[in-house]
């Protein structure tokens, strides 16, 4: 069931200004200059974990839940014309200034990725790496990125697994127990480091296809990812996965859709 309240946008959007943008912008510069696509935690290639289109040149897209908008950067070198979407103001900023340094031309739309400020079937592609998928209502964006795409669009997603938020307490790294409930899961609690709480977002892999298929998606492929052996260790900046763990069990996901 979706939070009728709606009252984790402004809190979460709190979060990305005042705290986690400054963060996330010492990855940015880094992240549009690559030569080739990396992903997720791991910086996982793109020849490695394929998750950009390959027949993106004229397509139009929308990037949800942008931050700095280097997956939007990434399809502009590739011939796409992109849209990047996010609710911070900050990390907006932060993109602006990267996209003027490095003479990109693309919209950039301070908007909730749950009431997109664009078109009906504007799309071709609708693409986020931690974006709307972690910080928006499944049960919100979900439906507004079927409406932004045309028929036989594509949603792609990159976001946490169910059993990595299943294994997570509250405080310290991912355990070998389940802690959580997989029945009811939807809007989790966290505690940033300035002590503010602040909304995640997690479904079941059921309910995460039914809800694609009740909104006219049809799942095409689910990739769970498995760390590369030789990948950069991550426990200065994501402790919260301890190599042990993602050596046995997948952190992270990318979902693959379809509209019909």
């Amino acid at each position: 069931m979706a939070d009728e309240a709606g009252g984790h946008v402004p809190v979460n959007r709190r979060q990305w200004d005042e705290h986690l943008s400054a963060w996330f912008d010492r990855y940015a510069h880094r992240r549009w200059a690559a030569g080739e696509p990396f992903w997720g935690m791991w910086c996982v290639p793109q020849s490695r974990l394929p998750v950009l289109p390959a027949d993106v040149a004229g397509a139009s897209t929308v990037e949800l839940g942008c931050g700095s908008a280097y997956v939007s950067a990434w399809l502009a070198g590739r011939g796409a014309h992109p849209v990047g979407v996010d609710f911070s103001a900050r990390q907006l900023a932060t993109a602006r200034h990267l996209r003027d340094e490095f003479e990109l031309r693309f919209p950039l739309v301070h908007g909730d990725a749950e009431q997109v400020p664009l078109a009906d079937a504007c799309a071709d592609l609708v693409i986020n790496e931690y974006g709307a998928a972690v910080w928006c209502d499944p049960y919100r964006w979900i439906p507004e990125a079927a409406r932004l795409l045309r028929p036989g669009g594509r949603l792609v997603f990159l976001t946490h697994s169910p059993l990595a938020r299943l294994c997570m307490p509250e405080a310290g790294p991912a355990t070998d127990r389940l802690v959580q409930s997989l029945f009811g899961l939807h809007q989790l609690v966290r505690r940033g480091g300035s002590g503010r709480e602040y909304r995640q977002f997690a479904l079941p892999h059921g309910e995460s296809i039914r809800l694609m298929a009740a909104c006219g998606l049809v799942v095409e492929d689910l990739i769970e990812v498995q760390v590369p052996p030789d990948a950069a260790t991550n426990n200065n900046d994501f402790p919260e996965f301890p190599p042990e763990w993602v050596q046995r069990w997948p952190a992270e996901e990318v979902w693959f859709a379809r509209r019909r």
